[in-house]
């Protein structure tokens, strides 16, 4: 039998070269909906690359906003199940941003968006103070209210007079309530001088060893206040979504457009909103427009995320007036029932793609909202032109969650519902199951504030409210501060297998056709998941 003339190893990446066509699509090619309609995340897969780096050095830090940079590109859903304040603060503290929803009153949402600014802090430019004539009953109530005791005494009780001592947990520890301050605040202390930067305050605090470093100005007279647990915060959250003036946490909230909601945003802002999103299934609207070019002229300072849009032509209407960011999506939702019922969407890859290959001319960042079911799922939507993605049913059911834990069938589960569902348009509690699971459900009609389901879906005027979402409940997933860095080290990992070290090369390489796609037919879709077992168990991370 002859030898085959096979050619030299050496020669490899030689006669590579020499192939007309690379494997797999373009995105260009990959997106074309004239030849293969819309697409859905699973529809399709990136090619891998070259690895040459450790999944370590990858980052994946994404604009959300024109001025605003996370150092994850991870959002919670502005949904009455998913985002209060617990989950604010855990998604900041993460690296993520939490946006707290509005089906509620203003004060609530004002107090959750204060928790947040409050949790974790650089200089506290308006810390509690009190005077010497207070009583220990006082800082014991500010302790209950808000979980710390570590307060200044002044001279007149107020921010700008002359300092007199500390009062700390430890003093107050075993004293009659009714005692005076005076009589138990601690003199002795360790004090910086204004103008200090924050990088030598901190230093100061980690050898003096004390709990609170009061600054002072020439007067002795209190400035504000640096805490060492928010020391030891950043230790433990190097990822944190913080300002870079305050180090304070960012803060999200979500809001209509209705008049009431122009006075409830002032409420947000005052309790130190860094990041407005207007919340409406079709973001499309007179209305909407109207609302950013008010925040723009009456909060300047206020970044304004609009939406939702699907399309480029929803998309330039906001951008041209004002928005700094998008969120894209219309029905691809798990608890979204839109295109079903109104006939009237986009499959979410397609309008992925579409909107941030517009937008992004104009350095308005995209936020992928829905469709999100695991870590492929947030890769496929960057490398699609997202700056980050919104999660709702992938982070509810988690610990920081709103709602009570209950039983269904032997699983412990949580409620989950779309704000398009009748019970977020009707207001009803969601904390408890409902009666076919667990007994009556508790109906509470939210006073003093308009519907904010409703008034997204532009049914507050409807006699007859039409359900674009559903109820349910979700699975125990543990805590969002072991699940978020789990998607954290899988997008990386996935991000080593494409052969990028961040978002923004992998948006480079797709746009300059390095990076390949597959599209995935019906078949392969199966033999890309687990298949061919009795039985196994899906463990997603340790």
């Amino acid at each position: 039998m002859a030898a085959q003339n096979y050619l030299p190893p050496s020669q490899a990446l030689q006669v590579l070269q020499e192939y007309e066509h690379q494997d797999g699509l373009s995105v260009q090619d990959l997106m074309n909906s004239k030849i293969h309609g819309g697409l859905t995340y699973n529809d399709f897969l990136l090619l891998p690359g070259r690895i040459d780096f450790a999944a370590s050095d990858v980052t994946v830090e994404s604009k959300i906003t024109r001025n605003i940079t996370l150092n994850t590109p991870f959002v919670s859903s502005p949904m009455d199940t998913v985002t209060e304040g617990r989950m604010a603060i855990s998604m900041a503290l993460l690296g993520g941003i939490g946006v707290i929803h509005h089906n509620q009153s203003a004060t609530s949402q004002a107090a959750m968006v204060r928790a947040v600014k409050r949790y974790e802090n650089g200089f506290i430019t308006s810390p509690v103070v009190l005077g010497p004539n207070h009583r220990v009953k006082e800082v014991l109530d500010i302790k209950a209210m808000q979980g710390f005791a570590g307060i200044p005494i002044t001279e007149d009780g107020n921010l700008g007079s002359k300092l007199l001592g500390i009062v700390t947990s430890r003093d107050i520890q075993f004293e009659d309530p009714n005692t005076l301050l005076s009589s138990v605040m601690t003199t002795s202390l360790v004090t910086a001088q204004e103008g200090i930067t924050l990088k030598e305050a901190n230093a100061i605090l980690r050898t003096s060893k004390k709990g609170k470093l009061p600054i002072i100005d020439g007067g002795g007279n209190l400035k504000s206040l640096l805490s060492r647990s928010d020391l030891l915060k950043t230790q433990s959250y190097p990822l944190a979504s913080k300002r870079p003036d305050s180090k304070q946490l960012y803060a999200a909230a979500a809001i209509g457009t209705r008049p009431a909601d122009r006075d409830r945003l002032a409420d947000l802002v005052e309790a130190g909103l860094d990041i407005v999103i207007l919340d409406s299934s079709q973001g499309n609207s007179i209305y909407q427009e109207e609302m950013i070019q008010w925040i723009k002229a009456n909060f300047p300072q206020l970044e304004v995320i609009a939406g939702n849009v699907v399309t480029r032509e929803q998309a330039a209407r906001l951008i041209a007036a004002g928005a700094d960011g998008l969120r894209v999506g219309m029905g691809s939702g798990s608890i979204c029932i839109t295109q079903e019922v109104m006939a009237v969407g986009r499959p979410q890859a397609t309008a992925v793609y579409s909107v941030s290959e517009f937008a992004n001319r104009f350095g308005v960042p995209v936020i992928a909202d829905g469709g999100i079911s695991n870590v492929g799922h947030v890769v496929k939507a960057l490398a699609l032109g997202a700056s980050a993605v919104m999660m709702g049913g992938l982070l509810a059911g988690t610990t920081e969650a709103p709602g009570e834990y209950f039983y269904h069938e032997g699983v412990r589960v949580k409620a989950y519902r779309g704000m398009g569902s009748l019970e977020a348009m009707e207001q009803k509690d969601h904390t408890t199951p409902s009666k076919d699971k667990l007994g009556p459900k508790t109906a509470t009609m939210a006073a003093n504030h308009e519907n904010a389901a409703t008034t997204r879906y532009f049914s507050e005027s409807s006699t007859v409210k039409v359900a674009q979402g559903v109820s349910g409940d979700v699975q125990d997933k543990g805590s969002v501060k072991a699940f978020l860095p789990y998607l954290y080290a899988g997008v990386q990992h996935s991000f080593q297998d494409i052969g990028v070290r961040s978002t923004r090369e992998l948006k480079e390489k797709v746009i300059s056709g390095t990076i390949r796609f597959e599209l995935r037919t019906a078949s392969a879709q199966v033999e890309g998941g687990v298949h061919g077992l009795n039985s196994y168990t899906k463990r997603l991370y340790a």
